[in-house]
């Protein structure tokens, strides 16, 4: 009995080697979790959608492009790649960059100017708090495995968006025309 116990080894010297690896789609699962309702996927299904919208074609490429924001002689301009879209003001300049780095091909954007401005908040405090969830999540891995929960969250959210529509190109007035009175 005393040979056998004296063959024992420890095993805190192989744990390291047993460990799972980390994969990306946990990564990225466990980032939709911590943003719960606060998701893109969420804002646009459960705030965007239930109103009044419009169509519009933003025909952004799915692949990483630069989005950024100008203030021209012209007005506000959403400089997308290449492209250059001429936006009626600041809030829906927002609005649209936050779906052109998703690369979104068509979304909904509510009728009621109002409720752009904040809903822009939303969608870019959202994007914002997903990439550093990202950041903090990947710390001290691989750049790779930082670009792959990146592009794999990217995707998951333009699929969504996609499969919950745009809407009709032009918004439904459901108000009664207005009858004239008889002479």
């Amino acid at each position: 009995m005393k040979n056998a116990s004296s063959n024992v080894e420890s095993i805190d010297a192989h744990l390291s080697a047993r460990i799972r690896a980390v994969k990306a789609e946990d990564i990225a699962t466990e980032v939709i979790q911590q943003l719960g309702d606060f998701t893109l996927i969420a804002i646009y299904r459960d705030k965007i959608r239930p109103q009044r919208t419009r169509q519009y074609q933003l025909h952004a490429p799915s692949k990483k492009a630069s989005v950024e924001v100008l203030h021209t002689l012209l007005g506000i301009e959403l400089k997308v790649g290449n492209r250059r879209l001429l936006c009626p003001d600041l809030a829906t300049a927002r609005y649209l960059a936050v779906f052109a780095r998703v690369g979104c091909d068509a979304i909904a954007i509510p009728y009621d100017i109002t409720q752009i401005s904040c809903i822009a908040d939303e969608l870019e405090s959202s994007w914002h708090r997903m990439m550093l969830l990202v950041e903090h999540l990947t710390e001290g891995r691989s750049p790779r495995l930082r670009a792959i929960v990146r592009r794999k969250l990217i995707e998951d959210t333009r699929v969504a968006i996609d499969s919950a529509g745009a809407g009709s190109k032009f918004p439904e007035f459901n108000q009664p025309a207005r009858k004239r009175p008889k002479r």
